[in-house]
């Protein structure tokens, strides 16, 4: 056992754990027992994924989402520019659904990160989704654009894990933005008016694009400028070199704070999951707390384990940096008591 390599490759316990603390919290684990450990913090492309790529180098007033100016951070190196769009237009920014205004919500703020990354001689950008406030079909930010044609030049990538059509957006998600019913219908009514825009305007039908809905529709106004909607962890996995990484590793830790049915779906572990069966690497997934409702195959097929189960939920709320390395630290002795 002393000669696995693992590679620790954990998402962010949500409210409790950043995804390099619970990195770091296997990692440690490793080191008591003397095993190698690569630690390689994951995200699925929303918020946080800033902070996987490097971390912001970069801070640029912007109009947030309701017209204040908001100072957001980005990252720009080697030519590549990141773009976490929660951090322009998020919910976060205006204090939640209940301070948002639906309506009104622009996504301007990071249409003009875009256009500063643009100016900087960016080469490649990464537009980072999840957070946001809006539902503007992403028309604020293709107005902030000052010159688009310069996309066409850059590599333009935009990263969503969700499948939701752009005129669907609307109904799956203003209602956590602070929607209304009412809000809800004029919303899908301006979002069906857009994308007929966007096709006159850009030749481009965004209404048939899977994820074109995301951040309530700037996938979609995005993807009528050239970008390419890729799943947020492909992107994450490509930029940090984690396909590599999981074949030249034995066995893979990865976790999360909920283990449910969205973990499945271009989250973090699913992902992880499916990169490890390709590859032929083991697993271990320990998470804070596992959906009781969800098909326990799926338990089992990416080998998790529970805090909450195993401390309680107290102290797995609590303490949980130090109950997720004591877990670690017995399952993997577990696995050498095995060999």
């Amino acid at each position: 056992m002393n000669r696995v390599r693992v590679l620790a490759a954990s998402d962010k316990f949500k409210g409790t754990l950043t995804a390099a603390q619970a990195c770091a919290a296997i990692g440690h684990a490793c080191w008591e027992l003397g095993i190698d450990c690569t630690e390689m913090p994951m995200a699925d492309g929303g918020e946080g994924t800033l902070d996987i790529l490097g971390g912001a180098n970069r801070r640029t007033t912007v109009t947030g989402p309701l017209g204040d100016p908001v100072v957001a951070e980005w990252r720009l190196s080697n030519g590549v520019a990141v773009i976490e769009m929660a951090r322009a237009s998020g919910l976060a920014l205006v204090g939640g659904a209940d301070g948002n205004d639906p309506v009104a919500a622009s996504t301007q703020g990071t249409g003009e990160l875009i256009d500063t990354a643009l100016d900087f001689g960016a080469k490649k950008i990464i537009v980072c989704l999840g957070g946001s406030a809006t539902t503007d079909g992403g028309y604020g930010a293709l107005r902030a654009i000052g010159t688009p044609t310069r996309l066409k030049a850059v590599e333009f990538l935009v990263a969503c894990d969700v499948d939701t059509l752009f005129v669907d957006a609307a109904e799956v998600f203003a209602p956590q933005k602070g929607a209304t019913p009412a809000q809800v219908r004029l919303l899908t009514g301006r979002l069906e008016r857009l994308a007929q825009v966007y096709r006159g305007e850009h030749g481009i039908d965004i209404a048939s694009i899977p994820g074109s809905g995301a951040a309530g529709g700037l996938a979609g106004a995005l993807a009528a400028l050239g970008a390419t909607l890729m799943p947020g962890f492909d992107i994450v996995a490509e930029e940090t070199g984690f396909d590599e990484a999981v074949r030249d590793h034995d066995l893979v830790i990865t976790g999360e704070g909920l283990l449910d049915e969205t973990s499945f779906d271009g989250k973090v572990v699913g992902s992880v999951a499916d990169y490890a069966r390709e590859a032929g690497t083991a697993m271990l997934t320990v998470v804070g707390d596992i959906d009781p409702s969800l098909d326990r195959s799926l338990v089992r097929d990416v080998n998790a384990h529970s805090l909450t189960a195993l401390h309680g939920r107290e102290d797995s709320m609590q303490r949980t940096m130090k109950c997720l390395e004591e877990t670690v630290t017995e399952l993997l002795r577990g696995l050498r008591s095995n060999k």
